[in-house]
């Protein structure tokens, strides 16, 4: 029998490599996919936030920005009286791709929840989130 730990591994790395695959395919490196998704959702933000709320590491991001900068994908500035911080937002093609990837990650949630009801997905993302709330920080 499976553990837990093992299940849950296995399905992320499952969903990953789907997402990944596609996001591949539309001309995307890792990282890039859930930058793109943040920023779609969240508009422009500081290089730190887009950070923490994708679990990478500040010096990574940074290189990911890097490269979607130069792939024409967003933008970087600095805001008037704040020479610091550069400032991340989605060009015209990050925000045509981020509309892509969007069909990406349902199609991908689709295909690793066929065997669910509707009923047991809404439970499943309840407790996910459930666990994920619980989980912050503790291993850190």
């Amino acid at each position: 029998m499976n553990s837990l730990h093992h299940l849950w591994m296995k399905t992320y790395l499952q969903l990953n490599r789907m997402v990944l695959d596609r996001a591949a395919a539309l001309g995307l490196s890792p990282g890039q996919p859930k930058i793109l998704e943040f920023l779609a959702a969240q508009g422009e933000h500081e290089q730190k936030a887009i950070a923490a709320y994708c679990e990478i590491e500040p010096a990574t991001v940074g290189s990911i920005l890097t490269r979607m900068e130069a792939a024409g994908l967003v933008v970087r500035r600095n805001r008037p009286g704040n020479r610091r911080s550069l400032y991340v937002s989605l060009t015209p093609r990050g925000q045509e791709l981020a509309g892509a990837l969007n069909g990406v990650f349902a199609e991908a949630e689709a295909q690793i929840t066929a065997a669910l009801t509707d009923e047991e997905r809404q439970t499943l993302t309840r407790l996910l989130e459930k666990c994920l709330q619980k989980g912050k920080g503790s291993l850190e």
